[in-house]
């Protein structure tokens, strides 16, 4: 039987400082709410996959780099709609989710999205630089 692991969620503290916070101020009570669907749903990240609702931007043998779609709780948004991202690093071995970055399309720099984040993620997470 195949059976969905469950796995430790890290919010990394670079997203915290500069993109979370931006987040709780906008939205706060709902905000906690959201953060608490997405620590649930990366918990399980595998069911994501599933449901086609993560997507794979590297695969190697310890790691996944993935860009995933939230909405706000309470919002009429859809998770598409909504243009909410998250990137995350998914950890095999370790059965650890680290998120990276939790942006809205208004905070990416420039025309175009992809090149943003992953100046991002090459400028704050060394450890991932060679993963584009």
């Amino acid at each position: 039987m195949n059976f969905i692991k469950e796995y430790e969620v890290v919010f990394e503290p670079f997203t915290e400082r500069h993109y979370i916070r931006l987040f709780a101020k906008k939205y706060k009570n709902a905000w906690d709410t959201t953060l608490g669907f997405l620590s649930a749903e990366f918990r399980f990240i595998d069911a994501l996959f599933l449901k086609n609702k993560a997507e794979t931007i590297f695969d190697s043998k310890e790691i996944k780099i993935c860009k995933t779609e939230f909405k706000i709780a309470g919002t009429q948004q859809s998770r598409h709609g909504s243009g909410n991202r998250c990137i995350i690093a998914v950890h095999k071995d370790k059965k650890v989710v680290k998120v990276l970055l939790v942006y809205g399309k208004t905070d990416v720099k420039g025309p175009r999205e992809t090149n943003w984040w992953h100046g991002v993620i090459k400028n704050n997470y060394p450890d991932y630089s060679d993963c584009f």
